[in-house]
């Protein structure tokens, strides 16, 4: 048997989406045979599955031990120290992630990647308490490829989870980046609209011109800041959000992300000795269309991350216009 008390964070939720998370290795058939047949009630009574628990609820489960067991939920405290942090407050943190570190765990991550140093870091100042919650956990709202730097959002708690998962599916905010292009883009400002298909085997994406059943409609927006030979920093805005979109988009017209293996061209990276793809997310602008509740103070905010990679590596290569070129941003 094990008892569970419903704390904020996990209110609001379907009993099964509850369970699901608070108890990972108990089968979904069991869990809704057992809300069925009494085995698991809310306040010492019978529910459904589309109950929703409310804070202070008390659920008890009337099965064996075994499958309510829980695996270790603090392998995050092998993590590393906290990238720089651009903005703090009792709701969300806003993180520039370095390049090379993936957001979370994959084949070459191992356990240290962002999600865990932001609950290593949570938890080291007392904001997290992995034994205490349930179903909970602090979680980044935004992902970057791994050898993208620039900011992630990450929510401290589940309503502000819950309220920039719609801010960002709304697309109320704002993202801007900052690249290198090898190739001087056509126009000085553009908005572009193009259809990418994604094959998922190879994770590799395809941008035409043409719309078909198979592909996705894309708009991208870009502003040339600099220019040095044949290479261009250039500002580009987000106005849909699909796999590798910038840096296929940005091949598509001609123009591919300096250092980028994957659209790009290996032996223009080779010759510039740049080894992965010249992007960094480096502006976000909330701009609501509606309240936003516990975030609606993030209305009409901006906030930048001032010292990336892009900029870095545009001085190194431009090296006497390095002043020029930063205050044209």
């Amino acid at each position: 048997m094990r008892t569970f008390i419903v704390g904020a964070n996990d209110a609001g939720q379907r009993i099964d989406k509850f369970l699901t998370k608070a108890c990972p290795m108990l089968p979904q058939s069991a869990m809704y045979k057992a809300i069925r047949t009494k085995h698991i009630k809310l306040c010492r009574k019978r529910c459904e599955i589309s109950t929703r628990i409310q804070e202070g609820d008390v659920i008890d489960i009337y099965l064996p031990d075994e499958l309510l067991t829980v695996p270790d939920k603090d392998d995050f405290m092998a993590a590393g120290d906290m990238p720089s942090i651009i903005y703090e407050d009792e709701n969300i943190v806003l993180i520039d992630k370095p390049a090379g570190l993936s957001v979370h765990e994959d084949d070459k991550s191992g356990a240290d990647t962002l999600i865990n140093r932001l609950k290593r870091y949570l938890t080291k100042k007392g904001e997290y308490d992995s034994g205490s919650e349930a179903s909970f956990a602090p979680a980044l709202c935004n992902r970057l490829d791994r050898n993208t730097d620039g900011i992630v959002i990450a929510a401290k708690n589940a309503v502000s989870l819950r309220i920039m998962n719609e801010i960002i599916k709304e697309r109320e905010i704002d993202k801007l980046y900052l690249c290198i292009t090898a190739g001087i883009p056509p126009k000085k400002t553009d908005t572009m609209t193009a259809y990418l298909y994604k094959d998922s085997s190879t994770n590799t994406v395809t941008v035409s011109d043409k719309s078909t059943p198979a592909n996705k409609k894309i708009v991208t927006g870009y502003t040339v800041l600099a220019a040095h030979g044949d290479l261009a920093l250039c500002e580009v805005k987000l106005y849909t959000g699909r796999t590798h979109q910038i840096r296929a988009h940005m091949a598509h017209i001609g123009c591919p992300l300096l250092g980028d293996g994957k659209y790009g061209s290996n032996e223009v990276n080779r010759r510039f000795k740049v080894r992965s793809q010249a992007l960094s997310s480096y502006k976000l602008r909330f701009v609501f269309s509606q309240d936003r509740g516990a975030l609606s103070y993030l209305d009409g905010r901006e906030f930048t991350a001032e010292d990336n990679e892009t900029i870095r590596l545009w001085e190194r290569l431009t090296a006497d216009g390095a002043h020029t070129h930063r205050s044209r941003i």
